[in-house]
């Protein structure tokens, strides 16, 4: 079996470096031309250049030859770049498994009410409505070409390098406070089993909350990173009068709670990670 990755980042590289065994070919892409050369000494895969800037002509033969493909690359303005760009070669390809990875910011605000699969989505945000219609776009070709396409609405995402405690050691941290504010969490070694899983378990058209079980307040998250590897513990900021992104302040917008029972009852999906404590814990001496 070959993979393609279109967008090798974090989720999608840990998905296929773990699994390497899996395939027999694995390619992919990035965006510039420097970064697919040092990805492609460090992984042994083949990394093209896809991006605003042109595309590698070899893409679309090796899309040919590819059995399942992840995508990992956000919307631009217009849509989705790789159904701009390869629709028609992806739907003549023998491609049989499809994975996007989306958000659950498609899901929009529920006032930290519960919401699973079933629930509607409400995106609140330009860059989750864009998600949503990309969304959309995927299913579509799934139902017009037969191909089993899977969604999966990935909640925040953490892992080696790119966690809590990392940013307490580096003193990038803030320790906010927003009354009722909680957030789903997902370590990337969870990504990489559901996304497994869900090749060993196609189902078409099915769309996943890839989260943990334990909904937390994010300055609850900030004071066990800070425990358990000994760091200090920044003061408390009132959301209000924090010094955010106006990317970072419309997180804060959005409040819900996800449950990720589909994963687990359909997929078989036992977390490795099923708390942020779990993950943290993992960390703590890894970074």
């Amino acid at each position: 079996m070959n993979l393609f990755v279109f967008g090798l980042g974090f989720s999608a590289r840990r998905f296929a470096e773990s699994r390497r065994d899996r395939f027999d070919a694995v390619r992919a892409t990035v965006t510039e031309p420097d970064k697919a050369r040092a990805l492609s000494a460090e992984t042994g895969f083949t990394v093209r250049v896809f991006g605003p800037d042109g595309a590698d002509p070899d893409i679309a033969a090796e899309l040919a030859d590819t059995d399942a493909l992840l995508v990992s690359v956000p919307p631009d303005a217009e849509g989705d770049p790789v159904l701009r760009t390869y629709r028609a070669a992806i739907a003549d390809s023998r491609i049989g498994w499809i994975g996007y990875l989306s958000t659950i910011g498609v899901y929009g605000d529920h006032g930290g009410a519960w919401i699973d699969e079933a629930t509607a989505p409400a995106p609140l945000s330009v860059r989750s409505k864009l998600r949503l219609a990309v969304e959309t776009a995927w299913l579509d070709l799934g139902r017009e070409t037969g191909k089993a396409v899977q969604v999966f609405r990935l909640s925040g995402i953490y892992g080696p390098g790119r966690n809590p405690i990392v940013k307490l050691r580096e003193g990038r941290s803030q320790r906010i406070v927003k009354a009722g504010q909680v957030f789903n969490r997902i370590h990337i070694d969870d990504i990489a089993a559901t996304l497994a899983a869900s090749i060993d378990r196609p189902r078409a058209g099915a769309v996943y909350n890839v989260t943990d079980d334990e909904p937390a307040p994010p300055q609850v998250v900030t004071e066990y990173a800070a425990r358990i590897a000994g760091l200090p513990l920044p003061p408390e900021i009132d959301f209000e009068t924090a010094d955010l992104s106006p990317m970072a302040r419309s997180f804060y917008g959005e409040n819900k709670r996800v449950r990720n029972r589909l994963i687990r009852e359909e997929l078989g999906v036992t977390l490795t990670f099923p708390t942020y404590r779990e993950g943290l814990a993992a960390l703590k001496d890894q970074g």
